[in-house]
Order: structure tokens, then sequence, then C-alpha cells
């Protein structure tokens, strides 16, 4: 193993050891080889979260191997792509419209599926991002209720750069707060069970706000260097 990899088993035992068990840590490993992926499962890592298509569908066929590899897309997701990803991934973290939703709960159907989504929201302004301002995905909830062929099982944030560290918890207490107010609606279809917040610069925070899933890249595999 070399001195890369090392470090690579070092950070994700400092980081399990570090986080609640309840909370699940995938691993962002867009521009990551798949030797690099290969010794973070065996450092007991299984989920994997990727963006671009491409790329992922080209990993999956190097590690098929591993076959409890769960599978996570988090990048924004045209409906052109939406066939392919809910062909290739467990989990898409990146619902970003009614419309979109819409389309995959269609396509769910024709695939025979049953997706697990999370619904992109924006608890403040950000024209960099996509998703639901929280009043608009309010606006939706009906709608998102009555998609039968998807499983909602909550809500996915990415918050704007540059925020202070109370910014950064307050914001993720916003999302909580959210997925706390449409679970007290009891929807049928929208279970607001998991909220994927969190990443590199803010993942502690995240998990004092309540956050389920932390989507961590450079603090497991270090700088894209590759």
């Amino acid at each position: 193993m070399s001195i890369e990899h090392f470090e690579i088993a070092k950070r994700i035992k400092e980081i399990t050891q570090e986080i609640p068990s309840q909370v699940r840590l995938i691993a962002v490993s867009k521009q990551v080889p798949t030797t690099a992926m290969r010794i973070a499962y065996e450092a007991g890592v299984r989920d994997f979260a990727e963006n671009r298509l491409q790329e992922a569908i080209a990993k999956q066929a190097e590690l098929s191997d591993l076959t409890d590899i769960c599978w996570h897309f988090i990048g924004h997701l045209q409906t052109k792509k939406a066939r392919k990803v809910i062909t290739n991934f467990h989990w898409i973290h990146s619902i970003d419209s009614l419309k979109l939703a819409q389309r995959i709960d269609i396509l769910a159907a024709e695939l025979d599926r049953k997706p697990q989504l999370l619904l992109q929201v924006k608890p403040l302004e950000d024209p960099n991002k996509y998703g639901w301002q929280i009043p608009a995905l309010l606006n939706d909830l009906d709608a998102l209720n009555g998609l039968k062929n998807i499983q909602i099982k909550g809500l996915m944030t990415i918050l704007p750069w540059g925020l202070s560290a109370e910014q950064n918890l307050t914001a993720f207490n916003t999302v909580k707060e959210l997925a706390d107010k449409i679970r007290q609606q009891n929807y049928s279809c929208l279970q607001m069970q998991e909220l994927s917040m969190g990443m590199s610069g803010d993942y502690p925070l995240a998990i004092k706000a309540g956050s389920t899933m932390i989507r961590l890249g450079r603090t497991i595999f270090g700088e894209r260097k590759y």
C-alpha cells in the first residue's frame, strides 16, 4: 500500500470513530481512481457518490466484483440522462424540481424500479445551486406525494460558499426543521427519514443539526491530484 493509500485508510478510520453510528458516510469519488476507491472499500466504506454519469458507469464496471457497494448520484441530473441514472444508482440526491421528479416517476414505472430519492433544497438564496427554495417546495408537496413509483426519502442541501460556522449551522437547522414540518403533515409518500447534509468543510455542523448522510471527498481522498 502506498503512503497515499495508507492515508486514505487512516482518514476513514478517524472519521468513522468521530461520527455517530447512525450517520452514513458517503465517499465522494469523482475524479478518484478505482484503486483509491478499493482502499476506501477495504477500510469499510460501502457508499460511493458520483456526479458524472459516464465516469460513474466506467467505475462501476471496474468495481463490479464489489457487489455490496451502494451508489449515490449527487450531480445535477438532466432529464435525458435520468433513465441511465435510475438503472445504475441506488440513490439520487439531486432531485431539484417537480418536473424532474415526475419524469423519474414515469421512467421508474417503465423500468420496474423504485429509486430512492432526496429533494434538493436551498435554505438560502444561491443562484449557483439547483433546487427548491422552501416556499416553492411546500407548494409542490401535494404533487410530489402523488408520485407512486419513487421513494422520496428526505432532503439534500449544498450550502453557498463563504458562510460562517454560525450561518452554516443555522442553514442546516432550517433544512432539518423543514423535514420535520413535512413529516408532521403525514404524507403517505414523503418519508423524510434522511437528511443528506454536510461535506468536507462543514460536516460536523451538519451532524449537529441532524444530518443522516454526509458526503466527503477531500476529507477522505485528499485534494484531487489524479
